[in-house]
């Protein structure tokens, strides 16, 4: 099951819970016929706990130029003083809305449960015996969809905000209005002391059958088939529920005729029982509680075809865009995803992990791209507040999207960045005083202000971020050869913050960036806050050149003369590529993120054909380098690093470590420690991005083939890859045998760097090319291909 995954018991942890979203609305499906529960998630809802006076930028402009002074003084410790004195502020934390439940009356056990997810239509499926429940998240319409067939003689269904960590003090209140098997369910949420709140709501339609309210929703007999159809809005004040239920009825082909009605509503407390938490008092006579016996009953499969069909019809086309085949076993294919976790050797397991990595990727991508945890969480109190964290993970986790071939990953990148871009200006000003745009290390989506920052932790003196968050729609803008108009604007305003803020100079006459800080390391001989970190200087010498680029002559000018100011990066004693490039700053090597490796990757800047002593530097920094904590993210950024570097043993090791660490749940969603140790997405959503950039990288003028290929995997065929110079490439290998198929959109000339060395390669749109080694099992060359011998 090279394309899914598959269970033979239901969840008994949300974390195991198989996972369906749309990029705004999520579900983490559970699968227990007797208690089938589907959390239901949507990227908006974050708390607001903090007032907006404590989510402003710092007010530090005035005090800056006193701390560069000191800084280049030798005051190692003098940025620890440049705070305003709040205390660390977490962003607004991401967290679940409710869950929808469709219950069976307790009784014996069923048959044996079977739940699978489907990566292709992005359907998740539970049966038990004859009952069959299928949930998906539409991308066409933007709703949940859940359909049950044979549910049972009677079901209870309702909405249940009772989710671990649950404010006590959330304010919700449950409603129920039913009607000719057309049943509306609502809960309504207010957050404490905030004027703030969410509603659920849910339309059921069921086939035949009766229909009652009970205490907590309503209960079903008879009825041959249910579907339901959700959805959960953030909103102030009050929410206009009579319009999305006609939403909701549009969806389902509109309204039925009317029967008698029974409806109830109230409010209660988070900590309320089944029969007080939001439960009032009922409208209506009891025979108006019902609804539908006795009347004529509907065809709900067809329904439920038309919302599957105008979802998989945009699903599956940006899923099968890209594929892995390693050639696994079928038998090993056909396991469960937790049996086959325990076989890390098998490349049947690789091979699922990542087409599963796709998977979640896309679905976690739309409002925004994915967070920490992706779109998903069952818990309130999530880690680190499920937020974007923009020094790593986010950048970690979209790493493929360009190459794989998720424009919609890219698509909702740019919307988080762009719809920032105010908050950006907001903290280059407050915090240095300059033109220009400062990108935070944390964001709940909403606000783009810095202000999650401390001593141990000084990310408001950070200035790489917005040059990370720019580079993928860099990389989308190459790859399809055309020049997104924001982007360039964000580029200007970016260089426009290291006009104003590189102003300073060291002893030998260079700049100097001043105050520094590598993520999320300190040196030894000095203190967090420092000077000349090496990511710094990466990330304003590739800004200034890429705004260079894209702007008018007498502004490109002068944007690289003074990116040639800027230092040179250092050689340490060791013979490593230093974290800092100033007198004085120390390594310390045991450290989960590789900051000062930013020039290697994603940068193309040090690379093994260009500057090949600078490659060697920064390969000392990779073996140098420890794990820490042995957090996921860190083993494959080291993985991504050694790729680039072409050191397939270290990125194997890299690989080896993600796969026999146990780091993916059931669901194939992963965590941040081993021992499955805190939800967080970033090892299942980077792991396709390794094993991409071990086949195949590419810049603009590059085409590089197996630079870092797994040993582990002799064999395989990786499909859909895009080039930033425009050309799709289908590679298969073998022992001592490739073959890669281009077909450009584009003319381009590349330098071609492969196991048969290093040629130049001209393509020209849509002539199809193949090169390859010759013999062997993965092909021969074409020799049609027109070749330009040289030097590459």
């Amino acid at each position: 099951m090279r394309h899914g995954t598959w269970e033979p018991s239901p969840a008994d942890r949300w974390e195991d819970a198989f996972l369906a979203g749309n990029g705004s609305h999520g579900a983490l499906v559970l699968g227990d016929p007797e208690n089938d529960r589907v959390i239901v998630t949507h990227h908006t809802l974050v708390r607001p706990n903090n007032p907006p006076a404590d989510t402003a930028p710092p007010p530090l402009a005035p005090l800056l130029p006193a701390l560069q002074d000191a800084l280049l003084a030798g005051d190692t410790t003098a940025a620890e003083r440049f705070t305003d004195g709040r205390p660390l502020r977490w962003v607004r934390p991401f967290h679940p809305g409710f869950q929808t439940r469709v219950r069976r009356p307790p009784g014996t056990p069923g048959p044996t449960v079977h739940r699978s997810v489907d990566f292709t239509t992005g359907v998740v499926a539970g049966e038990c015996g004859e009952r069959r429940s299928e949930v998906f998240v539409s991308r066409a319409d933007d709703v949940l969809v859940q359909y049950v067939t044979a549910p049972g003689p009677v079901v209870e269904v309702d909405l249940d905000h009772r989710l671990p960590g649950v404010p006590a003090a959330l304010e919700a209140g449950r409603g129920v209005a039913t009607a000719c098997r057309e049943t509306v369910l609502t809960l309504r949420a207010r957050y404490p002391d905030s004027p703030l709140g969410y509603t659920g709501l849910t339309l059921l339609l069921t086939d035949t059958g009766r229909t009652t309210v009970t205490a907590s929703g309503v209960r079903v007999e008879g009825a041959g088939a249910l579907l339901l159809l959700t959805r959960v809005r953030r909103h102030a004040g009050d929410f206009d529920t009579a319009r999305e239920t006609e939403d909701l009825r549009a969806l389902a082909g509109g309204a039925w005729p009317d029967a008698g009605v029974g409806v109830h509503s109230g409010a209660g407390s988070a900590a309320g029982s089944d029969a007080g938490a939001g439960v009032g008092s009922r409208a209506g006579s009891a025979a108006g509680a019902r609804s539908g016996a006795g009347a004529a009953g509907r065809d709900l499969s067809a329904v439920h075809a038309g919302l599957l069909d105008r979802h998989t019809t945009r699903h599956a086309a940006a899923y099968g865009r890209a594929a892995l085949d390693l050639g696994a076993d079928e038998a090993e294919r056909a396991l469960p995803g937790s049996v086959l976790l325990r076989r890390p050797d098998s490349p049947a397991l690789l091979e699922r992990l990542f087409a599963a990595g796709r998977y979640h990727l896309l679905s976690s991508s739309g409002t925004h791209p994915p967070r920490l945890t992706g779109l998903w969480t069952g818990d309130w109190d999530t880690a680190w507040s499920g937020a974007f964290t923009t020094n790593a993970n986010l950048n970690l986790q979209t790493a493929s999207a360009t190459a794989l071939d998720l424009p919609e990953v890219t698509e909702a990148h740019a919307r988080l960045v762009h719809g920032q871009l105010a908050d950006w200006r907001d903290n280059a000003r407050a915090i240095f005083g300059v033109r220009g745009i400062l990108a935070p290390s944390h964001t709940d989506g909403v606000s783009g202000h810095t202000y999650h920052f401390s001593r141990e932790y000084p990310l408001h003196l950070w200035t790489a971020g917005a040059d990370w968050l720019l580079k993928p729609l860099l990389d989308h803008d190459e790859t399809n050869g055309v020049d997104d108009p924001r982007t360039s604007l964000a580029l200007a305003e970016l260089a426009a913050f290291y006009e104003d803020f590189l102003t300073r100079t060291g002893p030998d006459g260079r700049l100097a960036v001043v105050p520094s800080y590598s993520p999320e390391n300190r040196p030894r001989g000095g203190s967090w806050g420092a000077v000349n970190a090496t990511m710094d200087i990466a990330a304003a010498r590739h800004a200034l050149h890429t705004a260079a680029e894209r702007a008018p002559v007498r502004d490109a000018t002068r944007l690289r003369a003074l990116a040639a100011r800027l230092p040179d990066y250092r050689v340490n004693e060791e013979g490593a590529l230093a974290e800092w490039a100033w007198p004085g700053l120390g390594d310390r090597y045991d450290h989960r993120h590789l900051s000062h490796l930013y020039p290697v990757w994603p940068l193309d800047e040090i690379n093994p054909y260009d500057t090949p002593g600078l490659a060697d530097a920064a390969r000392r920094a990779l073996a140098l380098r420890g794990s820490e904590n042995d957090s996921a993210h860190g083993h494959l950024h080291h993985g991504l690093v050694a790729a680039r570097l072409g050191d397939a043993a270290r990125t194997g090791e890299a690989l080896d470590r993600v796969l026999t660490g146990d780091y993916f749940h059931d669901s194939l969603m992963s965590a941040h420690y081993p021992a499955r140790d805190v939800y967080n997405a970033d090892a299942a959503h980077a792991l396709p991005a390794l094993l991409v950039e071990a086949l195949v990288q590419s810049t603009p003028a590059r085409l590089v083939l197996l630079p870092a290929p797994p040993a582990r995997y002799p064999r395989g065929r990786l499909t859909g890859v895009r080039t930033r110079f425009g050309a799709r490439v289908d590679l298969t290998w073998a022992p001592g045998a490739y073959r890669a198929v281009l077909r450009p959109d584009r003319d381009a000339e590349v330098d071609l760097r492969s196991p048969a060395g290093a040629t130049r390669l001209v393509l020209r749109a849509g002539e199809r090319q193949t090169v390859g080694s010759r013999g062997g099992t993965a092909g021969e060359e074409d020799r049609s291909c027109p070749v330009r011998s040289g030097r590459a």
